[in-house]
């Protein structure tokens, strides 16, 4: 079997979207990921607005 994130197996993803679920419900989980994409679209352009700073400064 094929180990995924972490060392995490196929059962214990499972396991894990499973509580996930049942903490936060059907209707939440969505907002949850939209609220972490923008996260990451966020954390992403400030790494990009760095390099052209640093590439600015060479």
């Amino acid at each position: 079997m094929k180990l995924l994130l972490w060392g995490l197996g196929m059962q214990e993803v499972l396991i894990i979207a499973l509580i996930v679920l049942l903490l936060f419900g059907g209707k939440k989980i969505p907002e949850l990921m939209n609220g972490l994409g923008k996260g990451i679209k966020s954390f992403k352009d400030g790494m990009k607005e760095m390099d052209k700073e640093v590439k600015s400064e060479e």
